[in-house]
């Protein structure tokens, strides 16, 4: 009698260390995926033995990706198109979420407020100091400028003054660059998380139902973010002037009560509208009301 000792296929897929790294987490946390890390290992621990989870830099997971290192992972659309691998991994889909907001990260140029620099063509012969070299050459040979570009380890806004002449940094909201007297004069890049798969691994059928369930449930999450759910009981005769005068219930769930002449209605609909219609489904005859947050919102 012998022993089936094959291991179960898993799935090689990068995170990102660093400041997406909390948001991430968490997203996967509420899509079903619970990921601890230990700080003496770059591999966290993830309750589905179908899953091997590296955190690595966002910087480097697109090239691992291409490179058959790593399965599938998430990153940012900059990183993508800073190591040019735009075209050599499968692109599965975009997550709006960032490490403050729901906004997406942008790479701008920025030169001290008092700067003479009011545009691109301003550049020629100075130096910027910036993290995505690849990115802002780029965009300088697309409008015909030569700059010398160097680059930066990091507190880019600091060599705005002493050091250099402009920097292409990274913001959300821009109120850092504010806040170090810096003035924002083009946006070379907007970015967003994605997910994304090696070609190869893309091919697998496993790997690709496994990449497309991560997608799936992950985009749950997000949407469920910005909604809750709401309950609700009224009576069956006021039912349809409550969904006429409330467009915001759309398609809700209607049930029938014990109690004769009553029906349960549930929703689920933005959190933003909930402080205006829950008075107007009071006025309209609803009772009971109930808001309860969600984990997933799958369409």
């Amino acid at each position: 009698m012998s022993n089936n000792t094959s291991q179960p296929p898993r799935l090689r897929l990068g995170l990102p260390k660093g400041s997406l790294q909390d948001a991430t987490l968490e997203k996967f946390s509420k899509a079903g995926w619970n990921i601890t890390v230990s700080s003496r290992s770059y591999e966290p621990y993830v309750d589905d033995a179908e899953l091997s989870v590296r955190l690595i830099r966002a910087q480097e997971i697109g090239r691992y990706v291409a490179l058959g290192y790593l399965d599938a992972g998430l990153t940012g659309h900059d990183w993508i198109v800073e190591n040019g691998v735009a075209g050599k991994v499968h692109e599965v889909g975009e997550f709006v979420f960032s490490k403050a907001t729901r906004q997406p990260t942008r790479w701008v140029l920025a030169v001290p407020e008092e700067s003479p620099i009011r545009t691109v063509r301003d550049l020629e012969g100075k130096r910027i100091a910036t993290e995505v070299m690849g990115l802002t050459k780029s965009w300088l040979r697309r409008n015909k400028v030569k700059a010398d570009v160097e680059f930066s380890w990091g507190a880019t806004e600091v060599k705005a003054r002493e050091l250099v002449d402009a920097i292409v940094d990274v913001t959300e909201t821009g109120s850092s660059l504010k806040a170090n007297k810096l003035r924002i004069v083009d946006t070379l890049l907007v970015s967003t998380p994605r997910l994304v798969a090696n070609r190869d691994s893309w091919k697998d059928p496993w790997k690709r139902r496994k990449v497309e369930t991560i997608a799936m449930l992950l985009r749950g999450a997000i949407e469920a973010e910005a909604k809750v759910g709401l309950k609700m009981n009224v009576k069956a005769a006021q039912l349809d002037a409550l969904l006429q005068s409330l467009p915001a219930l759309r398609n809700p769930t209607v049930s029938s009560l014990s109690q004769t002449g009553w029906v349960a209605v549930e929703t689920v609909i933005d959190e933003a509208v909930v402080r205006e219609i829950v008075p107007q489904l009071k006025a309209a005859g609803a009772e009971g009301i109930i808001e309860y947050p969600l984990n997933k919102v799958v369409y």
